[in-house]
Protein backbone atom coordinates (compact mmCIF):
# COMPACT_ATOMS: atom_id res chain seq x y z
CA UNK A 1 0.00 0.00 0.00
CA UNK A 2 1.31 3.43 -0.91
CA UNK A 3 1.29 5.68 2.12
CA UNK A 4 0.51 9.39 1.54
CA UNK A 5 3.18 10.55 3.96
CA UNK A 6 5.34 13.64 3.90
CA UNK A 7 7.05 14.61 0.60
CA UNK A 8 10.42 14.58 2.39
CA UNK A 9 10.12 10.78 2.56
CA UNK A 10 9.94 10.51 -1.24
CA UNK A 11 12.90 9.09 -3.14
CA UNK A 12 15.05 11.45 -5.25
CA UNK A 13 14.07 11.88 -8.89
CA UNK A 14 16.63 10.23 -11.20
CA UNK A 15 18.15 12.23 -14.04
CA UNK A 16 16.11 10.58 -16.76
CA UNK A 17 14.20 12.29 -19.54
CA UNK A 18 11.05 10.13 -19.45
CA UNK A 19 9.42 8.07 -16.72
CA UNK A 20 6.75 5.38 -17.06
CA UNK A 21 3.58 5.60 -15.03
CA UNK A 22 4.81 2.82 -12.73
CA UNK A 23 8.10 4.66 -12.12
CA UNK A 24 6.21 7.87 -11.32
CA UNK A 25 3.90 5.90 -9.07
CA UNK A 26 6.91 4.65 -7.10
CA UNK A 27 8.67 8.05 -7.08
CA UNK A 28 5.58 9.92 -5.86
CA UNK A 29 3.93 7.15 -3.82
CA UNK A 30 0.67 7.55 -5.71
CA UNK A 31 -1.14 4.69 -7.43
CA UNK A 32 -1.29 4.71 -11.26
CA UNK A 33 -5.07 5.10 -11.38
CA UNK A 34 -4.73 8.24 -9.24
CA UNK A 35 -2.17 9.65 -11.70
CA UNK A 36 -4.56 9.02 -14.60
CA UNK A 37 -7.35 10.74 -12.67
CA UNK A 38 -5.15 13.73 -11.83
CA UNK A 39 -4.37 14.15 -15.54
CA UNK A 40 -8.08 14.75 -16.09
CA UNK A 41 -8.38 17.18 -13.17
CA UNK A 42 -5.21 19.26 -13.52
CA UNK A 43 -4.72 20.97 -16.91
CA UNK A 44 -0.98 21.54 -16.28
CA UNK A 45 -0.37 17.81 -15.90
CA UNK A 46 0.01 16.15 -19.30
CA UNK A 47 1.82 12.93 -20.00
CA UNK A 48 3.24 12.09 -23.40
CA UNK A 49 1.48 9.12 -24.96
CA UNK A 50 3.46 6.81 -27.19
CA UNK A 51 3.16 3.41 -28.76
CA UNK A 52 0.22 1.44 -27.39
CA UNK A 53 -1.16 4.52 -25.62
CA UNK A 54 1.51 4.20 -22.91
CA UNK A 55 2.03 7.23 -20.70
CA UNK A 56 5.44 8.79 -20.20
CA UNK A 57 6.09 11.66 -17.82
CA UNK A 58 8.92 14.19 -17.92
CA UNK A 59 10.89 15.53 -14.96
CA UNK A 60 8.70 18.64 -14.60
CA UNK A 61 5.59 16.40 -14.56
CA UNK A 62 7.01 14.39 -11.67
CA UNK A 63 7.71 17.62 -9.76
CA UNK A 64 4.16 18.80 -10.45
CA UNK A 65 2.73 15.47 -9.27
CA UNK A 66 4.69 15.80 -6.05
CA UNK A 67 3.33 19.31 -5.60
CA UNK A 68 -0.23 18.13 -6.23
CA UNK A 69 0.31 15.27 -3.80
CA UNK A 70 1.57 17.70 -1.16
CA UNK A 71 -1.40 20.04 -1.63
CA UNK A 72 -3.94 17.21 -1.42
CA UNK A 73 -2.44 14.87 1.16
CA UNK A 74 -0.37 17.14 3.39
CA UNK A 75 -2.09 20.54 3.24
CA UNK A 76 -5.59 19.08 2.91
CA UNK A 77 -6.73 20.93 -0.22
CA UNK A 78 -9.64 19.63 -2.26
CA UNK A 79 -9.05 18.81 -5.93
CA UNK A 80 -10.70 22.11 -6.88
CA UNK A 81 -8.69 24.07 -4.32
CA UNK A 82 -5.42 22.50 -5.43
CA UNK A 83 -6.27 23.20 -9.08
CA UNK A 84 -6.97 26.86 -8.26
CA UNK A 85 -3.79 27.12 -6.20
CA UNK A 86 -1.70 25.74 -9.06
CA UNK A 87 -3.39 27.95 -11.66
CA UNK A 88 -2.79 31.11 -9.61
CA UNK A 89 0.57 30.09 -8.20
CA UNK A 90 3.14 32.76 -8.89
CA UNK A 91 0.54 35.45 -9.57
CA UNK A 92 0.54 38.39 -7.19
CA UNK A 93 -2.63 39.17 -5.22
CA UNK A 94 -5.28 41.34 -6.91
CA UNK A 95 -4.48 44.45 -4.86
CA UNK A 96 -0.79 44.25 -5.80
CA UNK A 97 -1.71 43.89 -9.48
CA UNK A 98 -4.06 46.89 -9.20
CA UNK A 99 -1.31 49.03 -7.64
CA UNK A 100 1.15 48.00 -10.33
CA UNK A 101 -1.35 48.85 -13.07
CA UNK A 102 -2.04 52.24 -11.49
CA UNK A 103 1.69 53.02 -11.37
CA UNK A 104 2.08 51.88 -14.95
CA UNK A 105 -0.83 54.09 -16.04
CA UNK A 106 0.73 57.10 -14.25
CA UNK A 107 4.07 56.43 -15.94
CA UNK A 108 2.45 56.15 -19.35
CA UNK A 109 0.53 59.36 -18.77
CA UNK A 110 3.78 61.12 -17.90
CA UNK A 111 5.41 59.81 -21.09
CA UNK A 112 2.41 60.99 -23.11
CA UNK A 113 2.66 64.47 -21.55
CA UNK A 114 6.38 64.64 -22.33
CA UNK A 115 5.84 63.54 -25.92
CA UNK A 116 3.01 65.98 -26.56
CA UNK A 117 4.93 68.91 -25.03
CA UNK A 118 8.03 68.12 -27.15
CA UNK A 119 6.01 67.56 -30.30
CA UNK A 120 4.50 71.04 -30.26
CA UNK A 121 4.38 73.27 -33.36
CA UNK A 122 7.81 74.05 -34.77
Amino acid sequence: MLDPGDNSELPPIPGKRYFTISEVSDLCRVKPHVLRYWEQEFPKLRSVKRRGNRRYYQHHDVCLIREIRHLLYIEGFTISGARNRLMHDGEPPAEVRAQALALLAEGLEEVRRLLTSDAGPS
